[in-house]
């Protein structure tokens, strides 16, 4: 189904549709809002003296058919205090104007004029990134419509601003972040009998287009080359497994790239070690971590990023059958280290073990950064606001952090140690893949670590986030997308040259 939305720009004298406008505490606006709102009088005064509003941070008014304005209906946000509001505070303003925009609505204008003045090009881009990701919905799979529900088939939200064709020069930075997040978005939302991982690799193919390298391989390619832990996990299901090594060159020739590596188990069961029933359907989702680098990828390569950097996703399928692995198996990775699988549903640490070392030795990247939905300790330690970040490397960490803080997407160091590596030493061979009940995102990482040699390298795990998202300003879908803009963040504050 095609997107109902199209985003763009208009001067501030042409106004159509529902009119969004903001106001900074105690009702005061900018110049042109003002000579906007003249002919209504004291309307706007009287109706936020009856609705308590003052222009709190996030706050709504909205009147419809305002007298004196002939237009269907007028929203104000408020700013609060502008001299406190942050970059991001701009992408959350926008998702709450977006939000404003009624459902029958076909056309909006979204005033992009603060108490202060009119707003910067990147002020205005910040706000168009929040009411383009607020308006993303996944309901392609729905054929009716209840009362109220239905949009019209095209809905035009301009953005009125004094300079229109600089606010879209830096919206096309932000465009092709927004298009990103909604690809990871639409990626972790299908179900799994569209997504499985030869569809997920074509998916990932069309980035072709784009200019990135992609180069898919087979079972036959991944078995030649060792990896023996990534396809014991999909050998239980019909659909093959694959890897997919998706690169972009937009930096200096031969200069080492920096690597992203995503967990793509389309869909888990959990294996012979088969998950209760409650809440399984939600496991079309464990591929979260692939989607975000598929969709970082793509953000990367849209806005024609001086970087080169490699995405490498293992997409399986992890499922109960006669060929299926079992509790006990022992398997042998790219590297030469052997694993017993002591329980099948720890199964991404095996996918990501692989694809690490693979991408470690032929690449030899500058660092390595690894998402994936892998534990649920990690949501029983941090919940849903914060990922859980395990690292070898401290300037990584405090880098990612940082981009966590100005984007929203937020990161919590968690602990590696030698004490923890015990747990998973195996009687049987070089480890086991699961160091039982105990700090289990923690051991998780710890197997990680013993596939990435020196190189400096980060584990995300994103349970808590990618998935079930919390819902926000932004975000009102499963999914949120989780870790495309925090990584293009980290790419563009740190390594484009």
């Amino acid at each position: 189904m095609p997107d109902p939305f199209a985003f763009g720009f208009t001067p501030f004298a042409r106004l159509r549709g529902v009119l969004i406008v903001f106001c900074a505490e105690n009702l005061r606006f900018g110049a042109a809002t003002q000579r906007v709102l003249s002919s209504m009088g004291d309307l706007v005064r009287r109706a936020g003296a009856a609705d308590r509003f003052t222009g709190k941070n996030g706050s709504t008014l909205d009147i419809v058919a305002p007298s004196g304005l002939s237009l269907p209906r007028l929203v104000v946000v408020g700013t609060g205090k502008e001299s406190d509001l942050k970059p991001q505070d701009f992408v959350k303003l926008g998702g709450i104007a977006m939000g404003k925009v009624p459902a029958a609505a076909a056309e909006a204008t979204i005033f992009a004029e603060f108490a202060s003045g009119a707003l910067k090009s990147d002020q205005i881009a910040g706000l168009m990134l929040g009411a383009r990701l607020r308006a993303y919905t996944f309901d392609r799979y729905k054929t009716k419509r209840k009362e109220g529900e239905e949009r019209p088939k095209k809905v035009e939200v301009n953005f009125a601003c004094a300079n229109s064709s600089a606010a879209e020069k830096a919206w096309l930075r932000q465009a092709a972040i927004a298009d990103g997040v909604v690809l990871a978005r639409d990626l972790i939302n299908e179900p799994a009998n569209v997504l499985y991982p030869g569809e997920f690799a074509r998916r990932a193919s069309s980035l072709g287009k784009l200019g990135v390298n992609v180069e898919v391989l087979d079972v036959a390619a991944m078995r030649k080359l060792g990896m023996g832990a990534l396809l014991g996990v999909g050998q239980g299901s019909v659909h093959e497994s694959k890897l997919v090594i998706m690169r972009w060159n937009g930096g200096k020739r031969g200069s080492n790239p920096i690597a992203f590596i995503g967990k793509g188990v389309c869909f888990d069961t959990g294996g012979i070690s088969i998950k209760p029933a409650q809440g399984m359907e939600d496991m079309k989702g464990d591929m979260a971590g692939a989607a975000c680098v598929v969709g970082l990828m793509h953000a990367l390569a849209a806005r024609k990023a001086k970087i080169n950097a490699i995405g490498a996703i293992g997409l399986v399928e992890n499922m109960p059958d006669g060929k299926a692995q079992r509790p006990g198996d022992i398997v042998k990775t790219m590297s030469g280290q052997t694993i017993e699988i002591i329980n099948t549903d720890a199964e991404g640490r095996l996918v990501l073990a692989d694809v690490l070392h693979y991408v470690n030795k032929k690449f030899k990247p500058k660092f390595m950064i690894n998402l994936a939905t892998l534990t649920g300790a990690i949501i029983v330690a941090l919940g849903q606001e914060y990922a859980g970040m395990f690292s070898n490397d401290d300037k990584l960490v405090e880098r990612l952090t940082k981009a966590g803080q100005a984007t929203g997407e937020r990161v919590w160091r968690m602990p590696l140690g030698p004490e923890y590596d015990k747990m998973i030493d195996s009687k049987f061979a070089d480890m086991k893949n699961t160091g039982g009940r105990w700090a289990g995102s923690i051991t998780a990482a710890q197997l990680l670590q013993r596939f990435v040699g020196k190189t400096p390298w980060v584990h995300l795990d994103i349970a808590g986030t990618a998935l079930g998202s919390p819902q926000t300003d932004i975000n009102k879908s499963w999914s949120s997308g989780w870790g495309v803009r925090l990584l293009e963040r980290l790419v563009e504050d740190y390594y484009e040259r």
